[in-house]
């Protein structure tokens, strides 16, 4: 027969496999350094558990049962199950935790859609702070992280759900939940046109202001517009934790790769404040995202304030390709070869003294053992 891979999902070949080491190493040690510690998870969970805090997933997770006949789910994302690990194993622990991962995700399209499948995922998340000092940090994390991994061009969109929350909230009952889901879509695809229609049918100042500010971006002048917009509908509790972010960011030193941008919207619902979307010039699709969730871990049980993001490594990957960044990896292996005996004696040697040394194939050569 000939072999196959399922479609949306590949193999890696020696070379890039080493530049996707390189790279997450160089993102790891970022991670680390700002005091976040390794956690991993099955790759596969109850679906149910994952459904709790990540509400439908039917069209993006890949579903299986098992032979007990329970729903299982191979994870879309990460923050979900590192939320469920700290919840299980780690809640009763009160104080602040930091996590950070390496992990495949899954994804389920279409079959014409021609996306790929399977993803890299490189995040952290920070579990049991909230504010702007712990938005801040987790940016300012971001921004040095796709620095260390070669990346000079980017930008680092931010932006508060809260303050479209609140405006939504401010519209009253009335409206519905139909008319609010529409929003939150059409703010999502930046679709403006079906957003200002939406807005008109509340009108007054909520409506004005839901067009308004999903519209805003810039610098700091972009969040005193905010301001000064919804200060009249909603007051400015959530803009003023916002311009805080933005203070801390600027003393972090990272403000020249981060922009305000009021229209990112997360894809996932259980977002509620800092949002926030890493790109590249010319890739046309986010490097990674993240944001805020104070509410998910209430799903098990385990309510705290938590954020984080993830880096897509294969996007990622790309846009250091677009950039002509070259991968440091590790030099080729140094080849020993002759008599058997002596050529594992000379490998050891040299492999102590740090060198990469592989066995020539003539080393190999007559060594057959007969069964």
């Amino acid at each position: 027969m000939r072999p196959i891979t399922p479609r949306g999902f590949r193999d890696v070949l020696p070379e890039e496999a080493a530049e996707r080491e390189a790279v997450s190493a160089a993102i790891a040690a970022v991670f680390s350094s700002w005091g976040y510690d390794p956690v991993e998870t099955p790759v596969v969970e109850v679906y149910e558990t994952l459904s709790a805090a990540a509400g439908d997933l039917q069209g993006t997770a890949f579903r299986l049962f098992d032979l007990d006949g329970r729903l299982l789910a191979l994870r879309p994302d990460v923050t979900v199950p590192v939320a469920r690990l700290y919840a299980a194993r780690m809640a009763h622990d009160a104080g602040i935790r930091r996590f950070r991962y390496r992990a495949e995700v899954f994804r389920e399209h279409e079959s014409l859609r021609g996306q790929n499948r399977q993803f890299t995922q490189l995040g952290v998340e920070l579990v049991g702070a909230g504010g702007p000092a712990a938005d801040a940090e987790v940016v300012a994390v971001l921004v040095e992280a796709l620095a260390a991994s070669g990346l000079a061009d980017f930008t680092v969109a931010v932006g508060d759900v809260a303050v479209l929350i609140a405006l939504l909230d401010a519209a009253g009952p009335g409206a519905g939940e139909a008319w609010r889901a529409d929003v939150l879509a059409a703010a999502h695809d930046r679709n403006f046109v079906a957003l200002d229609a939406l807005a008109a049918r509340v009108g007054g100042d909520v409506g004005t202001a839901l067009a308004e500010v999903v519209r805003l971006r810039g610098g700091v002048e972009a969040i005193e517009r905010c301001r000064a917009i919804v200060e009249p509908v909603v007051g400015t509790r959530e803009v003023d934790d916002f311009a805080r972010t933005w203070q801390l960011l600027e003393a972090a030193g990272v403000t020249d790769h981060v922009m305000v941008d009021f229209g990112v919207i997360r894809s996932f619902d259980y977002y509620t404040g800092l949002v926030l979307e890493a790109y590249a010039p010319g890739l046309g699709v986010a490097l990674g995202g993240g944001g805020r969730y104070d509410t998910l871990l209430a799903a098990y049980d385990a309510p705290a304030p938590a954020a984080g993001f993830a880096i897509g490594l294969e996007r990622l990957s790309i846009a250091l390709a677009d950039q002509g960044v070259v991968v440091p990896v590790q030099p080729s292996a140094a080849v020993v070869g002759g008599d058997a005996a002596a050529a594992f004696t000379e490998a050891a040697r040299r492999r102590a003294a740090g060198e990469r040394v592989a066995l020539g194939a003539e080393v190999f050569a007559g060594e057959e053992v007969a069964s």
